[in-house]
């Protein structure tokens, strides 16, 4: 009686995961076409434009006056430059101290404390970080404030820091944000490049620390990390949001220029905001052809360096260095999101005082009565995308566990593709399709639109830890007598429920962050807690700003908390399951 229950449930278990293998085939085909299809068809949608054919505006034939009108543009290629130079600089920064930092300190007390500060670091937006940074280091920014006691200055110096000429503000901020991203992409990356092993031989053969990390471990760690540099190459050379905080004005970046030539009244300057948009395509991928360029240029020098060599054992000062930048970056985020606290609250304040005669909530209570709809689009926008991303994500790695793959796979270049593209390229063409489809400034389309760049780290986030899920379990549960989908929805999820929440909250605070895809694609009607702080950039209300730019920078903190104290609930009578999520 009791075999006959269990051939039975055997049977029903065969059926529901033949439907259900059915059902997980569509989850791979869905996900590329998420990362592909978008980005193709923006890119197509200014490709037209941008040679004049655009019948709703008027634009019948095939020309190249769109060029010839953004070739008048007073600045033009000081604005391609500044967005060129600026992108490389700061991508050149962020990997050269991320990379330092791991091969002088990897293993050590800092290394391990910094590791911990990393995934906090990575959540805060960037035009938090931006905001936190120009009341940091403005002429009447807390740095100066601090200075007036000893150089008894009266009044701010007269220099121009924030919004420089040469966007040295800019990319510092970009800097600040992008070393904790590629800091942890090198954590993740560490393993496959057996550090440890290498490090110990290289110590043996009487290399230095540094010298024995570059020559033995960094060509196997730089194979894994080149596809997230050339992302944040691609953002820092197309960025909207921190060049609009720090960046210099005139000439504005070209990223920017593209963005007000697309809302100008003059309906003729769309077409000048194609052609601007596929010119910023040709700046990101020069600036992709000169950083791999440059890949080939350090790789001769290394080879030149061992063959010499040269074991560089005196390397005492150089690890001083890169402990120095890594703790400067953290710390200038932390003091900037701490400033961000001062002025939310903050009275009377001039300058040159330190600190604020008094506090107020004021402010909070004008954020409470006019941002309402902001805060609720916001988390409206970012719940229903990492929801989707998620429930994408795990379809896609469950497809891959049972069809004979562990992670992503073969796909993984794929989900790059919507990271490297310039937003303000593809954004504004798909924004065109939108518009003629007539599904602009629909929830949906921005939805879909946050989903293109929630979902690849959402997916890259969950790869490692369902790799790692010991795959006895499944045969133990195979032995039970259950199917795939029991392993699946009663051993799996519950056992990775930490791992999931935790890429769940990380699409959260993706999407939370995320300015030109809900401006453009959005078209003003969905205006969430970002859009509002970067439009009061310009606005003169440091308080407001603060305010605004701290409840964008909590509102990540708390997805993370939510993540962390869900599965201390739910397990708090299950040690085990505890230890395991």
């Amino acid at each position: 009686m009791a075999s006959t229950h269990r051939r039975e449930v055997e049977l029903r278990d065969d059926r529901l995961g033949r439907h259900a293998g059915t059902l997980l085939r569509l989850f791979p085909m869905a996900a590329l076409a998420l990362l592909i299809v978008p980005v193709a068809a923006g890119l197509l949608g200014i490709a037209l434009p941008a040679f004049g054919y655009l019948p709703a505006l008027g634009g019948n034939t095939v020309s190249l006056e769109p060029f010839r009108m953004l070739l008048a543009m007073p600045g033009l290629f000081r604005s391609a430059f500044l967005s060129f130079s600026t992108g490389l600089l700061a991508t050149a920064l962020a990997f050269g101290v991320a990379t330092l930092f791991v091969a002088a300190w990897r293993g050590t007390r800092l290394f391990r404390g910094l590791e911990r500060l990393v995934s906090p670091l990575l959540s805060v937006p960037h035009a938090a970080a931006a905001f936190g940074l120009a009341f940091l280091i403005a002429p009447s920014g807390f740095l100066f404030r601090l200075g007036s006691l000893f150089l008894g200055f009266e009044r701010p110096p007269d220099i121009l820091i924030v919004q420089d000429r040469l966007g040295l503000a800019m990319v510092l901020g970009l800097v600040v944000k992008e070393i904790p991203f590629l800091f942890l992409m090198a954590l993740a990356a560490l393993p496959q490049a057996r550090a440890a092993e290498m490090e110990r031989m290289t110590a043996a053969l009487g290399y230095g620390r540094i010298v024995g990390f570059i020559y033995a471990v960094l060509p196997a760690l730089y194979r894994q990390l080149r596809l997230p540099v050339l992302a944040v190459l691609a953002f820092s050379t197309s960025v909207v949001d921190v060049a609009l905080i720090l960046g210099p004005t005139t000439p504005a970046p070209l990223a920017v220029r593209v963005i007000d030539w697309q809302h100008d009244a003059d309906l003729s300057r769309h077409f000048v905001a194609a052609a601007g948009a596929v010119l910023q395509v040709g700046v990101t991928g020069a600036a992709l052809l000169v950083w791999l360029a440059a890949e080939r240029v350090m790789a001769f020098l290394c080879r030149a360096l061992v063959y010499s060599g040269w074991r560089a054992r005196r390397d005492a000062w150089v690890r001083r260095l890169a402990s120095l930048a890594m703790t400067l970056s953290a710390a200038t985020v932390l003091a900037g999101l701490c400033l961000l606290a001062f002025w939310s609250v903050a009275g009377w304040w001039r300058f040159p005082h330190v600190l604020p005669r008094g506090m107020t909530l004021a402010t909070w209570m004008r954020l409470m009565q006019n941002f309402g709809m902001a805060f609720r689009d916001t988390l409206l926008l970012a719940g229903v995308s990492s929801l989707a991303a998620t429930a994408l994500a795990l379809g896609v790695l469950e497809h891959a566990a049972r069809f004979g793959s562990t992670g992503p796979g073969r796909a993984l270049h794929a989900l790059y593709v919507p990271l490297i593209a310039p937003q303000v390229a593809f954004l504004f063409g798909l924004q065109i399709l939108f518009s003629f489809a007539g599904l602009d400034g629909t929830f949906a389309a921005v939805v879909l639109v946050h989903l293109v760049f929630v979902f690849p780290y959402v997916l890259l986030s969950l790869s490692d830890p369902w790799s790692a899920w010991d795959p006895r379990y499944a045969l133990a549960v195979r032995a039970l007598g259950h199917g795939r989908n029991a392993i699946f929805w009663r051993v799996r999820l519950p056992m990775l429920t930490r791992p999931v929440l935790v890429a769940a909250a990380l699409g959260f605070a993706v999407s939370v962050a995320l300015y030109l895809p809900t401006l453009l694609v959005g078209g003003g009607r969905w205006p969430t807690v970002t859009t509002e702080a970067v439009a009061l950039a310009s606005g003169g209300d440091p308080r407001l700003v603060g305010a605004t730019a701290l409840v964008q920078a909590a509102l990540p903190f708390l997805g993370f908390l939510i993540a962390a104290m869900v599965p201390a609930l739910f397990f708090r009578h299950r040690r085990a399951m505890l230890a395991s999520a």
